[in-house]
This record gives C-alpha cells, structure tokens and sequence, in this order.
C-alpha cells in the first residue's frame, strides 16, 4: 500500500510506505520519518510541503540548465 496525500490546510504532505503500525518518528528539519518496530520506514511527512516541493523542482530545473549550457 503506497499512497500520497497532501493536506492543504495544514500544508502537510504524507506519503504512506507501509500500513504497519508506527513504533517511533524521527525529525530531521521539515521531514518526518515514522517507523515501524524492526526499523521500516512507514510514513513520510513533509512539514511546509508546498515550499518544498517548489524549491525541490527549482533545484532540478536549475540543474538541468547548468547542464545543458555546458
């Protein structure tokens, strides 16, 4: 079961790995990983969600320029 959702009103987006049940999370920044109890990851949640995947398609659109004014 993989599946993703953004919620707009809290400008969350989660993307759902697994539907086991999560024993902990880790934090790392805007990125929440929650894991299951052997250590799989289970759910993604990307905190500011609409800032990061704007920034995160500018990297590759800017990636891509540099690479082809090479």
């Amino acid at each position: 079961m993989r599946k993703i959702k953004y919620s707009k009103d809290v400008d969350i987006l989660l993307i759902e790995l697994s539907d086991k049940p999560i024993d902990y999370a880790e934090e790392e920044g805007r990125i929440i990983i929650h894991f299951s109890k052997d250590g799989e990851p289970v759910l993604i949640e990307i905190l500011d969600a609409k800032e990061f995947v704007l920034s995160s398609i500018a990297s590759v659109i800017q990636e891509k320029e540099v690479a082809l004014t090479l």
